[in-house]
């Protein structure tokens, strides 16, 4: 190949390409000399040249497509200018961006970025995964894209979701991104606005369902197992009647987990020991009433649970005082539409359907929402939660924003001030009878990247549900004093990184501890895994 089309090459490899900041000699070797303008960048000057065009733009789908064409064409850059300032540029990779950026992904369709991977390739998705050019992964995000966030079923749209986490990966705890790969399975859709649209980009047919679904899943797992042996899989934003039996069928054969389901978990179990540090009471002395009875309120309640046992309560003692809620009312032991999964949480009570009603009998100190059902969480709701409660623990989890039960405002003001309030989106701060409070995010960021570098720095077979306790430990023992004085109750974003790598290091010791690692124990695992971070620079 002659140098000049090798070195025009280059500029369309983001694992390669550094565009303006090429050296005088890389541009000679490569044959680049007069495809580019004579001054030679650092990355900080192309770093604040990106920021400049950011500050130009009017919305923040602008931002996101700015940002994912130079993620697609300069892969350091792009980690650079995340890595600068994570609380920023997070909301914009990912959520609440990343869900009107999947709603119109058919639409704003410009690069292909990761494996697509459609049921009427059965037999054959060992070939096409073969097709991914990077051959050692060792983190994978799937989604079938029926439960996108709080948004519903958008088929292969669904595939910003895979890509963002994924970067959040990298950018927050510093995994390789050229170890990690986003893929879609694309079983069909039931939502018939893009089935009717000429532009959706997915199977144009119904979903798949049963045993033909359960063989396409067994043969995904299969050929990923055959094809990256190290690689830890993590399954997102599949239906219930999916998410559960998949990573049931999974979770003890191979390295594997769902972060709708445990890193949800974890995350709000992180935020409860936060919101203990406030309050001053003890875990075993909580009870919880969940908005939403589907995989992510069950796989918190199980979490909390299992955190419970370990501090004297049996699970039976633990699961009783964990209730649920649904759009037919609380799951008590009279209902007749209980799934299996449900059933540990299903308590013998009085039928009720209202969810004021439930908080008056049941007393709950903390309300979690993952109903993906915005303003749920009323006036009433909050001001019951206060008459019980000194400090009621209020928890609006559901994303995008647009689904949030509440917001920081509503709880702050609703309770007087009482609330301790953390939401699964970011709010601004909130000032209420002089005192400026700031909301925290209970964002599975907090968790899946760390959980991820303590995988790689330890190679580790298994992902287990005590994994995600001591994640969630190691996340909230970062908060300070000053930060809980003001309801803040997670790590600052702005110091997201640093947070992460402490709680890569314990999960990773966990693993070591207890025989799950396959590699050598090193002398001192936070120093190891920090030694490992990826730091966006051209080499």
């Amino acid at each position: 190949m002659p140098a000049q089309e090798n070195g025009f090459a280059l500029f369309h490899d983001p694992l390669q390409n550094r565009g303006s900041a090429f050296t005088p000699d890389q541009r000679a070797a490569n044959g680049l000399e007069g495809l580019l303008p004579p001054a030679v960048d650092t990355l900080e000057i192309q770093v604040a040249r990106i920021h400049l065009q950011l500050s130009a733009l009017d919305s923040d789908m602008q931002k996101y497509l700015l940002l994912s064409d130079l993620q697609a064409r300069n892969q350091t850059l792009f980690f650079a200018v995340i890595m600068s300032d994570p609380a920023t540029f997070m909301p914009l990779v990912y959520t609440p961006t990343v869900g009107e950026a999947c709603q119109k992904f058919d639409h704003f369709y410009r690069a292909p970025r990761g494996v697509y991977l459609p049921i009427t390739a059965k037999g054959r998705l060992k070939e096409l995964l073969q097709n991914w050019p990077q051959k050692d992964i060792r983190f994978i995000v799937v989604t079938d894209g029926e439960r996108i966030l709080g948004l519903g079923d958008l088929g292969v749209n669904g595939m910003g979701i895979p890509v963002g986490k994924l970067s959040l990966y990298t950018a927050v705890a510093g995994v390789p991104p050229e170890l990690t790969l986003p893929i879609t399975l694309d079983v069909g859709t039931n939502n018939e606005q893009y089935l009717e649209d000429p532009l959706y980009l997915g199977l144009r047919q119904h979903r798949v369902r049963g045993a033909e679904y359960d063989a396409f899943i067994d043969e995904f797992v299969q050929a990923i197992q055959s094809l990256y042996p190290k690689s830890c899989l993590q399954w997102e934003d599949f239906a219930n009647i999916n998410a559960v039996p998949i990573l049931a069928r999974y979770k003890d054969k191979i390295c594997t987990y769902n972060d709708d389901i445990q890193g949800t978990a974890s995350v709000a179990l992180a935020g409860i020991y936060g919101s203990l540090r406030i309050s001053g009471e003890k875990l075993t002395e909580q009870r919880f009433l969940f908005m939403g009875a589907g995989s992510a309120g069950t796989g918190i309640a199980e979490l909390i649970s299992e955190a419970m046992l370990l501090e004297g309560l049996t699970i039976e003692q633990a699961r009783a005082r964990c209730f649920l809620f649904d759009v037919n009312g609380l799951l008590e032991s009279s209902r007749s539409d209980i799934a299996d999964f449900q059933k540990p949480f299903t308590h013998a009570h009085a039928p009720t359907k209202n969810f004021v009603e439930a908080i008056e009998s049941i007393k709950p100190t903390a309300i979690i929402g993952v109903s993906t059902v915005p303003k749920l969480f009323n006036q009433q709701v909050i001001e019951a939660m206060s008459r019980v409660n000194e400090r009621p623990i209020i928890f609006p989890y559901s994303n995008p924003t647009s689904r949030s039960e509440c917001t920081a405002e509503e709880a702050y003001k609703w309770s007087n001030g009482k609330a301790i309030f953390a939401s699964g989106s970011p709010y601004p701060p909130v000032e209420v009878n002089g005192q400026k409070f700031i909301p925290g995010q209970g964002n599975n960021v907090y968790i899946f990247p760390a959980m991820g570098m303590a995988v790689l720095a330890t190679e580790s077979s298994r992902v287990t549900e005590a994994m995600f306790i001591v994640a969630a430990k190691a996340v909230a023992e970062q908060v300070g004093q000053e930060s809980l004085d003001s309801g803040l109750i997670y790590p600052p974003q702005s110091q997201i990184l640093d947070a992460s790598l402490h709680t890569a290091a314990k999960i990773a010791t966990y693993i070591f501890d207890n025989g799950l690692a396959r590699v050598p124990r090193p002398a001192d695992i936070e120093s190891h895994i920090r030694a490992m971070a990826y730091k966006p620079a051209y080499s």
